[in-house]
Parts: structure tokens; C-alpha cells; sequence
């Protein structure tokens, strides 16, 4: 039986190349949308972003984005997340809109979150974008933080990691459920998934203190996982490379993380 925090894909309906959809509703929650689009050379899509914020993040292909107030030509810089190189993205405030055309394949991921009048559309080339190298031995990841808290937008946090075979990642086992800053800030996540090769699986624990939520998901290429509350540890298996893109917003736009009391002492290991 399939969980209800793994939302898989699904073919894509009409033109505009939507293949898996997260929103406010569906998921239950209030704050982080997620969506993916696959388009092919010349399809466009036409979205007005109403009340909320958006990253766009150009997961694999090329084109030439327009905002009411911009227009970038042939952005996009790789044709698969494994080439392991940041990728090309832009922020596109609420009340705006945008238009994207490919001009290859493209997997673009839509990620939102409120926001509020007088940010500007920005593209967020490579350059940019934090690199790091996360953990130590098999805890070790490497992290692109797209949107991270120190770059302008309301909501929004957009990071994505590579977690290398045998090793695990969003480990120690964190969570961010509770507004209790300075300690802990309450954010929303979703987790969206590639694996190298195709054929393989992620597993994704999602739990809490109390275990009123305790998951363990096998989770496969193309597939999200809904991050409501608890902590949310990642394996990659032997032989498979894990990458996932996390989405997460809040009332308060901090990430302030608190560890599991029971695996912390892996820090200091």
C-alpha cells in the first residue's frame, strides 16, 4: 500500500506539461506548492503567480523565461541533476507573471509559497548559488542552496542534495515542526526525488517523538514526499545516487532546525 506522503507523477494532461502537482490543499497544510513540468522543444507554459511567490528551478533542459519586467534568453546549464553542477533558477515575486518556452526537453519544478508585493523577478544563475559540502564520512552530502534565507523573498527556502551511494543524508534526523525560535522554526517541506539509475529507490523515514507518525517509504525516481511534521532522514542504497530538491516555507522564513536527542551524539562523533 502506497503512503499518503509519497505523491507520485502522473501523465501529463493537456499542453501544459504538468506531471505531478502539490498544493496547499492537497497536501493539508498552509504554505509550501510544489509542481513539475515536462515540457518538449517549443511547448510553453503562461502562469500568473496571484498571491504567491515563485522559484522556478530549471532541473534539466534549456529556454528563455519572461516575467512582466524581464526576459532571459537560452538559460539552463544541464541535461541531467546527476551532471552534479548548479543549476539555473529565478524568483518571480506574487502579483507578476511568467512565461517559460523550451527550447530542449525540459523538467522544470514550479515551488511556491506566500509572499507579499515588492520583491523583483530575479534570474538566479549558477554563480550564485552556495555549494557545500555537508556531514563527514557516510553522513557526507553535497548540498546547492538556491533560495536560501540570506537571498530576498518572503516565504520561500529551496535547497537541493546529492546523497552518494551507501550514505544518508537530512541526518542526523532534524525536524522543524514547532514556532519556538530561537531553537526551532515551523516549516513546511517537500522532498522531490531522482535516482541514478532509474530502476532504484530512496528510503525516506518520516516520524515524530510521539511515533503518532512514524513512516519508513521506499521512494522511487520521479516521486515527492510530503514532510508535514517529525523527523525525515534519507538512505541512498548501494549502487544508486540520491537526489532530492526540498521546498519549505513557514510563518517565519528561518531555518532552525532541532535534532533527534537520541542520534545527536552523531555530530560529535
Amino acid at each position: 500500500m502506497t503512503s499518503n506522503l509519497i505523491v507520485p507523477q502522473h501523465a501529463a494532461v493537456g499542453t501544459d506539461g504538468s506531471v505531478l502537482n502539490i498544493t496547499p490543499e492537497s497536501a493539508g497544510w498552509q504554505y509550501v506548492g510544489f509542481e513539475v513540468i515536462k515540457l518538449q522543444p517549443g511547448q510553453k507554459i503562461i502562469r500568473q503567480t496571484a498571491d504567491r511567490e515563485i522559484c522556478l528551478v530549471l532541473l534539466s533542459g534549456k529556454g528563455d523565461l519572461k516575467t512582466s519586467s524581464a526576459h532571459w534568453n537560452n538559460i539552463g546549464n544541464r541535461y541531467s541533476v546527476f551532471e552534479k553542477i548548479p543549476p539555473y533558477a529565478a524568483y518571480v515575486p506574487s502579483e507578476d507573471r511568467y512565461e517559460f518556452i523550451a527550447q530542449t526537453s525540459v523538467e522544470l519544478a514550479v515551488c511556491s509559497a506566500p509572499g507579499k508585493p515588492g520583491y523583483e523577478a530575479r534570474l538566479i544563475v549558477p554563480e550564485q548559488i552556495g555549494v557545500e559540502v555537508r556531514g563527514s564520512g557516510s553522513m557526507q552530502r553535497l548540498v546547492h542552496n538556491i533560495l536560501p534565507e540570506r537571498e530576498p523573498a518572503e516565504s520561500l527556502l529551496v535547497v537541493e542534495v546529492f546523497t552518494p551511494e551507501g550514505h544518508w543524508s537530512s541526518y542526523p534526523p532534524h525536524k522543524h515542526d514547532r514556532s519556538a525560535l530561537p531553537e526551532e522554526s515551523l516549516l513546511e517541506e517537500t522532498y522531490y526525488f531522482h535516482i541514478e539509475p532509474v530502476q532504484g529507490f530512496a528510503i525516506q523515514r518520516v516520524y515524530t517523538d510521539d511515533r503518532s507518525l512514524d513512516e519508513t517509504l521506499a521512494v522511487r525516481n520521479g516521486q515527492a514526499v510530503l514532510v508535514p511534521r517529525g523527523y525525515h532522514p534519507v538512505a541512498a542504497p548501494a549502487g544508486y545516487e540520491v537526489y532530492y530538491l526540498n521546498v519549505m516555507a513557514g510563518p517565519v522564513r528561518t531555518w532552525k532546525f532541532y535534532n533527534d536527542p537520541d542520534h545527536e551524539w552523531l555530530i560529535k562523533k
